[in-house]
């Protein structure tokens, strides 16, 4: 019998900073990441509902509420409560990496001592609400952007095209990543080049060019050569 392992993870959400509605998007995200063994979120639920976390909505995600009342206006106590239980959780040594829900800069010296530890630490955002500082902190950060589905319009929705400008940046991220290549001749694989782009820039991700495959977006900047199949795929500069 074949088995397994699965990184348990802890899946903490800040209530008053990630919209309810993108739940399902977001556990199904975490769900590629490893198990969410715990999930917990942290908000003052006694005004009403902060950004439409209601009770049935925890129920359905097995979500447990964090109460923390917000003894001082425009201070939010939630956060203080996730950082303290986060730093519990830590030293527990019962979890392999922390999922932080939130945009929230306030959560980035908390990323870096989760890695610190030597565990993994993935965040999930939104990308105008999100600073660089908390993106790079995390070994990966997830756009929600990039995972929330889009609304049902009259039928399947037509992939836009990618500006121009869009595709010119990722081309100097995946550049500077190949020139790095030990390999003769200006060669990288690809399967290592997409590994450099994760580790040298964590909120990389294909979708946010509107492609799910890396050699697809690499064949869509038209400024690369390729040679090989499959798992042996290397790309290189094409002569400018």
């Amino acid at each position: 019998m074949t088995t397994t392992t699965t990184e348990r993870l802890a899946v903490l959400i800040d209530a008053e900073n990630v919209p309810a509605k993108h739940v399902a998007e977001i556990f199904e995200e975490v769900a590629t990441l490893g198990e969410a063994s715990l999930r917990r979120i942290y908000g003052d639920f006694s005004g009403g509902i902060p950004q439409g976390w209601s009770a049935e909505k925890l129920a359905d995600y097995a979500i447990v509420p964090h109460q923390q009342f917000a003894n001082t206006k425009n201070k939010n106590a939630g956060d203080i409560a996730l950082v303290i239980d986060a730093m519990d959780i830590l030293h527990s040594g019962r979890f392999d990496g922390f999922v932080l829900v939130s945009s929230d800069s306030d959560f980035t010296r908390l990323a870096s001592r989760i890695r610190e530890q030597g565990l993994s630490v993935f965040g999930i955002g939104e990308e105008e609400k999100t600073p660089n500082a908390f993106k790079k902190a995390c070994n990966r950060f997830i756009l929600i952007e990039n995972i929330k589905k889009e609304e049902a319009n009259g039928g399947e929705k037509a992939k836009a095209v990618q500006p121009k400008k869009k595709l010119n940046h990722v081309y100097q991220l995946i550049r500077n990543v190949v020139l790095k290549s030990e390999e003769p001749d200006g060669w990288a694989g690809l399967g290592w080049v997409g590994s450099q782009l994760s580790m040298n820039y964590p909120d990389f991700d294909t979708r946010t060019y509107g492609f799910k495959r890396l050699s697809d977006l690499v064949r869509a900047t038209g400024k690369f050569e390729e040679t090989g199949e499959n798992g042996g795929r290397k790309i290189r500069l094409k002569d400018q």
